[in-house]
């Protein structure tokens, strides 16, 4: 088709601020004068280098690029627009403008892709999170054939696959996606942990509360073993959590379909992660793993060796579920609701009270080693245990216990007397909701106080021992916190006495 020297365009899309997408306008004129594209509006290098780009894909898809001055705007003007994923939006309007496809193909229409060289719509990250905007906005949405089988699961999203630029004049009825599933792994299953029945009572007390753990003890006692395995026992992702999750590991730029298929978030960062890997940051900000475990388990292991100010980082997100970036730009806000836990050696040699092996350190090196994680993140952990070294016969006759099916239905059984009572996350509840909750009798409350001042709990640790406490009571079907059930729960947070 033989293309205008003249004429104007305007496609939507979208950019990423967050985890959101927010709607921006593809403006762009074509008109007589010394040959140029050029793009205005606050583009970043990405955006900027769409010109090659585009100029490109639209040559090798046999479309004529125009010998005329092109100016493209990004519209509104001061919101900052990042990376590739203007392309595709820019070659179809630069294409309506030169009468090269119809306009009315681009009526209520949205488009977010990346174009190749030889024409080819690419992913780019945030796709959930462009999709979402555009079913808020009730446009249909062109993108790379790719991000299909994630994008089906939005309900009411009109999505239109595009191989490339030159499928844009063919068949624009929504097709099947092609199913990229790759092989599920077997969670791995509590049966293989040989012993450590408290450790693993404290993981189903974890798992059926939200709660934070803390697992202590030597160099291969099995607390890395025991934390991946907390997320085989969580119940399986609701509708709203899998969006949720999803989108955040979709502006990350990683492999969403495992979480929209219901599988928890797993998370270890290395201790040599930075505040910035660890709850976000970057240019434009980006998620961090405590984002990237949202609904899920964020395990720290080695917990002492990680940075003091980057642990420190963690109590906000610890306590709010969400983590609030401050900027020049502005605030970047990411959920960040997950279950914390942490794995450290009692001492830096790690044989602190070890029956087998002697300690070599000090009592100052040991007395620092330990403040390296702070009384304020203590202060928001709820379960805290020893795990002991396993003795080698139960290893070797591969003495196991409960698998994960097994516990895993006591944990559900135990959400079930919480959501019949009106609530979703023990882990959560504070203040009068929390009393209200426990329903605790004069004898109970007597005894729950006692445990505070002789433990030195702060106010802080009192709500959280309650917590606890009501999660033990739900493990147990039980409508009101027991004696026996505060007493379970504060020998847990023995590390505090």
């Amino acid at each position: 088709m033989k293309a205008s020297l003249t004429g104007q365009a305007c496609v939507g899309t979208s950019t990423l601020v967050g985890t959101q997408a927010v709607p921006v306008e593809v403006q762009i004129d074509v008109a007589c004068g010394l040959p140029a594209f050029t793009i205005v509006g606050l583009g970043d290098a990405a955006v900027l280098e769409a010109r090659e780009r585009v100029r490109a894909a639209i040559r090798a898809s046999g479309y004529t690029f125009p010998n005329a001055r092109v100016v493209v705007n990004l519209a509104p003007g001061p919101l900052r627009k990042h990376g590739t994923g203007f392309d595709l939006p820019i070659a179809l309007a630069l294409l309506v403008a030169t009468g090269q496809i119809p306009a009315e193909l681009m009526e209520q229409h949205r488009a977010v892709g990346e174009v190749a060289l030889d024409g080819s719509v690419r992913c780019v990250p945030g796709m959930l999170a462009h999709g979402l905007a555009s079913v808020a906005d009730g446009h249909a949405l062109f993108g790379p054939c790719q991000a299909a089988d994630a994008l089906r699961t939005l309900g009411g999203l009109r999505y239109r696959p595009l191989e490339s630029l030159r499928s844009i004049l063919g068949d624009r009825t929504e097709k099947a996606p092609q199913n990229r599933h790759k092989p599920a792994f077997p969670e791995p299953d509590l049966s293989d942990v040989a012993g450590h029945t408290l450790a693993k009572r404290a993981l189903e007390i974890a798992a059926a509360g939200g709660h934070n753990l803390l697992l202590s003890g030597p160099p291969g006692s099995g607390k890395t073993m025991l934390a991946r395995r907390l997320p085989g026992i969580l119940p399986p992702l609701d509708d709203e959590e899998r969006v949720e999750s999803a989108v955040v590991h979709s502006v990350a730029g990683l492999d969403e379909l495992p979480i929209l298929s219901g599988s928890r978030p797993f998370r270890a960062p290395h201790h040599s992660a930075s505040i910035a890997g660890l709850v976000g940051g970057g240019a434009p900000p980006r998620p961090g793993e405590v984002s990237l475990a949202h609904n899920g388990v964020l395990f720290l292991d080695e917990l002492p060796e990680f940075g003091p100010s980057s642990l420190q980082t963690l109590r906000q997100p610890m306590e709010d579920g969400r983590i609030v970036l401050v900027r020049a730009e502005g605030r970047v806000s990411f959920p960040a609701r997950f279950s914390l836990v942490g794995a450290a050696n009692p001492c830096p040699c790690g044989y602190l009270g070890d029956p087998v092996r002697h300690c070599t350190c000090t009592h100052a090196v040991v007395t620092r080693y330990r403040n390296r994680v702070g009384g304020p993140l203590m202060d928001r952990i709820d379960l805290a245990l020893d795990v002991e070294r396993i003795e080698p016969e139960l290893i070797v006759r591969m003495a196991t216990g409960e698998d994960s099916s097994s516990v895993a239905a006591r944990v559900r059984q135990a959400l079930e007397v919480a959501s019949a009572q009106g609530r979703s996350r023990n882990a959560v509840l504070s203040g009068a909701a929390l009393i209200d909750a426990c329903r605790m009798s004069p004898g109970v409350a007597d005894v729950v106080s006692m445990l505070a001042r002789s433990c030195h709990l702060s106010g802080r640790g009192v709500t959280r021992l309650l917590r606890v406490a009501r999660t033990i009571a739900d493990l147990d079907q039980a409508s009101a916190v027991q004696k026996h059930h505060v007493i379970e729960a504060v020998s847990y947070r023995k590390q505090e006495s």
